[in-house]
């Protein structure tokens, strides 16, 4: 899967209504990082939620404190192998799920609701990618 050099952020957010607009709140983590810089314009890419439980997931607020602190470290390892359930698909077709804390992950050449076991590949601070290592019965 290609992913443009121009892409600087990859998170999970929800969108609120706030004085009669529609607002996504991008995440501190993202400006601590130093990829996005507030006044500035960007083009965003939306992707639909499965599920009301992991809109609230991604809703909840760290503790101030740790939001002082240093961003914190993906949720995977390369080498790790996991077994998920693929939630969407991206633009390009290749699918999509999410690990704790909403961290996502890509995972090409799968369907979405499809259940697979994956290899992680790729570990960037918000973004993973994965290979399929094996394809498991929806029934399993």
């Amino acid at each position: 899967m290609e992913i443009s050099e121009e892409l600087e952020c990859l998170f999970s957010a929800s969108i609120v209504e706030q004085d009669g607009s529609s607002v996504i709140e991008v995440p501190e983590r993202e400006l601590q990082l130093g990829d996005l810089q507030q006044g500035e314009t960007y083009r965003v890419a939306l992707v639909s939620s499965p599920t009301q439980s992991e809109s609230e997931q991604t809703e909840q607020a760290e503790p101030e404190s740790q939001q002082q602190r240093q961003p914190p470290e993906p949720p995977v390892e390369e080498g790790e192998t996991r077994e998920v359930e693929i939630e969407d698909l991206g633009e390009q077709g290749d699918g999509i799920t999410r690990v704790e804390r909403g961290f996502v992950v890509i995972v090409p050449d799968t369907k979405k609701s499809e259940r697979v076991n994956i290899e992680i590949t790729d570990v960037r601070q918000n973004v993973a990618f994965a290979e399929v290592v094996e394809r498991l019965s929806y029934y399993e």
